[in-house]
């Protein structure tokens, strides 16, 4: 019991650190910079040796192209904490740090450290069989809500995956619509 509130609380002060050290701000820069962060069209017609947390075929992308908002919807909002999941199990902290950013940065306000050693030492405490599920998870639009239009709660119980989590190793989530993109605020 102990481990899984040690890992709560790691996981709780690495959202803050990624809001924090990687806020929206940085993540357009990134979004320019990042050839990952093309179409899902792109990325169908060329595979990539590392796959993509949002490199899904069946829906379109929840990332911005170039200067075009991510969409401003609820599937817009499942997509990107999609990608965040999917990131999470990849271990891939640039994706990670750039969708919870803000989250991140109220943390690292509390004092807690910089995004990336949070969720280093977070992705330390996520088991390989939970990393694995991670990368293929998928949320139950039935089981989010919708709050307002820029808001979306995102309960641990929405997550579906091929392993079980709970609130205390993997939490909710708070997802706002902040300059054109969704970002866990909480």
């Amino acid at each position: 019991m102990r481990a899984r509130t040690m890992v709560s609380v790691a996981v709780s002060a690495c959202v803050a650190l990624v809001a924090c050290g990687c806020g929206p701000d940085k993540a357009k820069e990134d979004t320019d910079a990042k050839p990952s962060q093309s179409s899902a069209s792109e990325r169908a017609e060329k595979p990539s040796a590392k796959p993509s947390a949002s490199a899904r075929t069946e829906k379109p992308s929840a990332e911005p192209t170039g200067d075009q908002p991510a969409p401003r919807t609820k599937e817009g909002a499942i997509q990107r904490y999609e990608q965040y999941l999917h990131a999470l199990g990849r271990e891939d902290i640039d994706t990670v740090c750039e969708v919870a950013g803000p989250a991140a940065k109220k943390a690292q306000d509390q004092g807690f450290g910089p995004c990336t050693s949070t969720y280093t030492t977070v992705f330390q405490m996520i088991s390989p069989a939970q990393k694995k599920a991670l990368k293929t998870a998928t949320v139950d639009p039935q089981r989010i809500a919708v709050r307002t239009p820029d808001r979306i709660e995102m309960p641990v119980e929405a997550v579906r995956s091929s392993a079980t989590f709970s609130e205390s190793d993997l939490g909710s989530y708070t997802l706002e619509y902040l300059k054109d993109d969704w970002y866990i605020t909480d």
